[in-house]
């Protein structure tokens, strides 16, 4: 029979063997399986600025696990040759919790402090996030997400007290763009509140040319983020304002001008306190 995937915003609605939209989640004779538990695909020592996050244990290095799979379909994307690929492309390896969470133990001493899951979006299999990140919990190490924060609420809400930072894409500021992404803004707003209420978060908004590269969307974007309610120290939430190069499919477009990342970038800083440039 059919069966709703609840998971994230598209509410997949599966025949039997179907695979949902993240090519991750499945209805295996009538329940809603993941698919890619425990399923990596990369796995690399990262700064933990390159997620990035500015404002959370600065100079410390986070072990970085990737799977495949993703619910959005963003032409720029930089990881899809496993964020838009099922188990058969993915050349996974599977990891369980225990031993990913002894491999973030053993890199202690190089300096680091926890597991980031990222590189596709890691929330299509909240459930082996939720597992590592209470064991990681009990051994006093950090669970870091990089999501597109398009989860349901509800999965939001039984992994947070769990989860000690997030950088959350904010793709744009308008329905429309996020209507070409295959996403949903107000969707990923709701998301960012609860959040934020809930563990450190940063954003990260990549400019594209032409989409959402305007002065009045950044205005908009950064005085709602700088309305939004946070646990951060600084009272409020810090934005990466990163850089766009031609990837998958838009090979077609040149690299942002370097001169609109600043300006949009120094718009932002009239609302917002900590603005960051990526890849200038």
């Amino acid at each position: 029979m059919k069966t709703t995937c609840q998971v994230c915003i598209h509410h997949c609605h599966l025949e039997p063997g179907q695979y949902g939209i993240c090519r991750a989640r499945k209805n295996e004779d009538g329940t809603i399986i993941c698919e890619n538990y425990g399923q990596a695909t990369s796995l690399a020592l990262d700064p933990i600025e390159k997620k990035p996050l500015k404002m959370f244990y600065p100079g410390s290095l986070l072990l970085s696990v990737g799977s495949y799979g993703c619910n959005l379909r963003c032409p720029f994307c930089q990881n899809h040759e496993i964020s838009m690929v099922g188990a058969n492309d993915a050349g996974a390896l599977y990891l369980s919790p225990e031993f990913l969470v002894q491999k973030a133990k053993d890199s202690q001493k190089a300096g680091n402090i926890g597991v980031a899951f990222t590189y596709n979006e890691p929330l299509i299999g909240w459930e082996y996030v939720y597992d590592t990140a209470i064991l990681l919990k009990k051994a006093g190490m950090k669970t870091v997400l990089v999501t597109n924060g398009t989860a349901a609420p509800e999965i939001l809400e039984k992994i947070l007290p769990f989860i000690d930072a997030m950088n959350i894409d904010l793709k744009g500021f308008t329905e429309n763009y996020y209507q070409k992404l295959g996403g949903s803004l107000e969707a990923v707003k709701e998301f960012i509140q609860k959040a934020a209420s809930g563990c450190h978060v940063e954003l990260t908004t990549l400019i594209v040319p032409g989409e959402n590269d305007s002065i009045w969307e950044m205005e908009a974007e950064a005085g709602w983020i700088a309305s939004v309610k946070t646990i951060s120290p600084s009272g409020q939430i810090p934005l990466h304002v990163t850089r766009f190069f031609p990837q998958y499919q838009m090979t077609d477009k040149v690299p942002t001008d370097v001169r609109q990342v600043r300006l949009l970038a120094d718009t932002a800083r009239k609302y917002l306190k900590n603005v960051f440039v990526g890849n200038c």
